[in-house]
C-alpha cells in the first residue's frame, strides 16, 4: 500500500491543546476535503470585541444595566460547547467594572444542562485559571437548589438555579453553532437546559407538541420557542453569543436581549457554517472537533454524503470520553435516565456498513452508543483505520472528509465538491 495520496490535517483535543494531526490516504483514492464556507475567517481583535459589547440589541449597554446592582451572576456553557469563554470574559468584566460593579459582587455558574459538573482543570480551560482563582465559580445541579418560576404556555415547569435567581443582574456567555432541535445553539439555551432542573428538562424534551426541527431552522421552531419562554421567565437580562471559526475563535459577537441578539447572529452563523455535500462517498470521515465529547454532533453530513452500505470513520479525542448525559444515558444493564432509549443513539449511522471510531481510548459503553459490536470497530490510530479500510476498498474509492463536523451545516444548494486523486 503506497501512501502518496491525499493528506489531510485535523485539529483535535479542544480546550486541551487544540493541536493538529495529519493523516494520509492511499494513492489512487479520490478524496474530497470539504470545509465550511467560513473556513479561515479572521478572529476578532480586542477593539472589535469591545465595540460589539458597546452596541447591544434590545437592551441598554451592559455597564448601564450594571449601575446600582448588588449581585451579578454570569452563566457560561460547559466544555462540550466550543465557546472560548476565556476570550470574552475579561471584556464582560471590564464592562461590569465600568458600571460600578466590584469583583466581590460577581460570581460564575457553569450551565451544563444534564451533563456532569466540571472540575478545576476544566473550569480553568473554559474560563481561564485567573478567573477561577479570582471569582467564585459554581456548578449547576439539576437535582436541587432550584427556584420555581412558573410554567411556559407549552406546560413546561420552569425550575432554575437558585444562585442565578438570587442575583439582580443575570447574564450569560455562549456561542451560536448548529444544533439538532433548536436549529442553532446560543440564546436562551443557556437557561434551558443550561441551568434548569431535571423536571424542566425532562418535560421540555419529552413534549411531542414541540417537535424537532432540522439544524439551522429557527423560524417557527416550537422547541426553541419553549426554550425562549422559559428563559424569559427565568429573567435572563443580557446575553453574549459568538459565532466561531474552525479554530473556535470568535469571528462575530452579538449581545443584548437573548432573543434579539441570537437572531442578529444567526445570519452570520448560517453563512459561516454552510457546507457543501460530497455525494455518493464510499467512505465518510468526520472529525468531531470541537465537540469531541458528543460524537453524535459530528454526524450532520453523513446521511446525505454516504452511499448506502458505505463506511464511516469518526475521529474523537475527548479527554473525558463521551459526555455523561443524566437525562438519556444508560445507568444499568437495561435502564437509564428518564429519556433513555435502548439501542444505538446515532440514527445518522444507519446506512453505514461499518463504523470505525478512531480514539486513543473508548469505553465499551461509548462504543455501544454507535451500534452493535459487529458494526462498530475501535481503532486507536490512523494506521489501524487504514488497515481496515484497505481490506475492503481499492483504487477509485471516494472519500468525503469533514474536518470539524460539529460546526458543518449541510446545504444542498451549494455545488457538490469534486473528488481529487
Amino acid at each position: 500500500m503506497t501512501m502518496a495520496g491525499k493528506r489531510v490535517r485535523f485539529t483535535i483535543n479542544a480546550f486541551f491543546g487544540d493541536n493538529e494531526i495529519e493523516v494520509g490516504f492511499p494513492e489512487g483514492w479520490k478524496v474530497a476535503e470539504v470545509r465550511m464556507a467560513g473556513h479561515g475567517a479572521p478572529a476578532m481583535t480586542d477593539d472589535q470585541i469591545r465595540a460589539a459589547l458597546a452596541n447591544p440589541v434590545g437592551t441598554p449597554r451592559l455597564r448601564e444595566l450594571a449601575r446600582g446592582k448588588q449581585r451579578v451572576c454570569i452563566i457560561f456553557d460547559d466544555l462540550p460547547k466550543p465557546t472560548r469563554a476565556d476570550r470574552i470574559v475579561p471584556f464582560v468584566i471590564e464592562e461590569l467594572h465600568a458600571g460600578g460593579i466590584t469583583d466581590e459582587q460577581i460570581r460564575f455558574v457553569c450551565a451544563p444542562g444534564t451533563h456532569r459538573p466540571l472540575i478545576y482543570p476544566e473550569l480553568a480551560a473554559k474560563l481561564g485559571a485567573e478567573i477561577v482563582q479570582r471569582y467564585p465559580v459554581y456548578n449547576h445541579s439539576i437535582w436541587e437548589n432550584l427556584v420555581f418560576k412558573g410554567n411556559t404556555s407549552a406546560g413546561t415547569p420552569v425550575w432554575i438555579n437558585r444562585e442565578f435567581d438570587s442575583c439582580d443582574l443575570r447574564l450569560g456567555i455562549g456561542s451560536i453553532f448548529p444544533h439538532g432541535g433548536a436549529g442553532f445553539g446560543g440564546g436562551g439555551k443557556l437557561i434551558l437546559p443550561g441551568i434548569s432542573g431535571i423536571e424542566t428538562i425532562a418535560s421540555h424534551h419529552s413534549n411531542p407538541n414541540l417537535g424537532r426541527m432540522p439544524i439551522g431552522v429557527v423560524e417557527g421552531n416550537k422547541f426553541r420557542e419553549d426554550i425562549e419562554e422559559a428563559a424569559r421567565l427565568a429573567g435572563l437580562m443580557f446575553k453574549v453569543d459568538v459565532v466561531i471559526n474552525e479554530k473556535r475563535e470568535a469571528i462575530g459577537l452579538f449581545c443584548g436581549d437573548f432573543v434579539q441578539e441570537h437572531r442578529a447572529g444567526v445570519p452570520l452563523a448560517r453563512k459561516t457554517y454552510a457546507t457543501a455535500i460530497a455525494k455518493d462517498a464510499d467512505i465518510v470521515v468526520t472529525n468531531t472537533y470541537p465537540d469531541e465529547g458528543q460524537m453524535g454532533r459530528g454526524h450532520w453530513m453523513i446521511p446525505q454524503a454516504l452511499r448506502e452500505g458505505g463506511d464511516v470513520v469518526v475521529l474523537t479525542h475527548a479527554h473525558e470520553g463521551q459526555n455523561l448525559h443524566q437525562l438519556n444515558s444508560r445507568f444499568g444493564t437495561d435502564y437509564g435516565g428518564r429519556g433513555y432509549k435502548p439501542g444505538g443513539r446515532y440514527p445518522a449511522l444507519a446506512k453505514a456498513k461499518r463504523v470505525f471510531i478512531m480514539a486513543p481510548f473508548l469505553s465499551k459503553y461509548d462504543r455501544d452508543l454507535a451500534g452493535p459490536p459487529e458494526k462498530v470497530i475501535w481503532c486507536r490510530d490512523w494506521g489501524a483505520v487504514l488497515a481496515e479500510l484497505t481490506s475492503c476498498h481499492g483504487p477509485g474509492t471516494k472519500v468525503a472528509v469533514y474536518p470539524y463536523a460539529p460546526l458543518q451545516m449541510p446545504v444542498a444548494e451549494l455545488p457538490a465538491p469534486e473528488y481529487e486523486g
